[in-house]
């Protein structure tokens, strides 16, 4: 298994992912703190919301879940909602920030 091409499918798969408030994905607006993958292909991310108030607490953990598990090499999936540090604009991407405007 080749870890650091599994991790740029997950990351493809999270650039699928929209804040549906904010029409950039999850990756670019800076919301995946974190990606780990075991030796069994195991996945864990470490992510966040723009807000705790955000209308998709309850099922964005859950597509991301769904999303990265539904790639052929991976085996499970762990999503941890963090609110620490708490996410702000500046944890974009330049990308993101051309989109929005913001630059």
């Amino acid at each position: 298994m080749d870890i650091g091409k599994l991790e740029q499918d997950i990351i493809h798969q999270l650039k699928t992912v929209f804040d549906p408030e904010i029409p950039v994905d999850i990756y670019e607006l800076g919301l995946i703190y974190e990606i780990k993958i075991d030796e069994e292909a195991n996945v864990y991310i470490k992510m966040t919301l723009t807000s705790p108030a955000c209308p998709v607490a309850g099922s964005l953990p859950g597509e991301v879940k769904e999303r990265v598990k539904s790639l052929k090499d991976v085996n499970d999936v762990y999503v941890d909602l963090v609110w620490n540090p708490p996410w702000d604009k500046d944890m974009m991407s330049e990308e993101a920030k051309l989109e929005l405007g913001f630059l």
